[in-house]
């Protein structure tokens, strides 16, 4: 995918309408700090389109980019930040959930899982859920730069023990910092959207 266009086109709160786009819809989720801004950036060779932040926690909200008016990438909450209070965190959760039932563009939800840890509690719930939407999740394993090649298929292993993924799912690992999976990640961004 050549990137002629990006913008943050929609912030979406818990009192927002979502909107009714008419293009594909491709949505990532992940916890907190597990990379979600530095690899939007990453997909749109930009530096700072979505604000990565030393302080998780920070997407509060939904974020639509339009992407050469052809698709949009949906950037949910990040979950499971400690500082943020109970009600808060319900808040999202109901945000993401309104997303996850009642958008008619959505073809694909991206689950971000840092590479260095076996999958928290948390990441469990979270693929289940999007499983029990009607949604088969592509996993994309973040940080492979921070760990040795040999570690590799054993912390992907680690991954799909810790999230009991079904069978066929498919497995990305990525680095923002070397660009590793993300042509792979494109590929089946363009496949969700149909655009082949």
């Amino acid at each position: 995918m050549v990137i002629k266009q990006v913008s943050l086109e929609t912030v979406c709160g818990y009192t927002s309408r979502l909107p009714e786009n008419t293009k594909p819809e491709v949505a990532f989720a992940g916890k907190s700090n597990v990379g979600k801004s530095s690899l939007i950036n990453a997909l749109m060779n930009r530096k700072a389109l979505a604000r990565t932040s030393a302080q998780p926690g920070k997407t509060q909200t939904i974020n639509f980019y339009n992407v050469n008016d052809a698709l949009y990438l949906a950037d949910l909450p990040g979950y499971g930040y400690a500082r943020v209070s109970k009600e808060e965190k319900e808040k999202w959760g109901k945000l993401i959930e309104r997303y996850l039932h009642t958008s008619k563009q959505l073809r694909a939800v991206f689950l971000l899982i840092d590479i260095r840890h076996a999958p928290g509690e948390n990441d469990r719930l979270m693929y289940d859920w999007i499983c029990h939407n009607g949604y088969e999740p592509v996993i994309i394993a973040t940080k492979a730069d921070k760990i040795k090649r040999s570690q590799l298929q054993k912390q992907l292993k680690l991954i799909k023990e810790g999230l009991a993924v079904r069978p066929g799912t498919k497995l990305i690992p990525f680095s923002a910092e070397t660009k590793q999976g993300r042509e792979e990640i494109w590929d089946e961004i363009e496949r969700a959207a149909g655009e082949e």
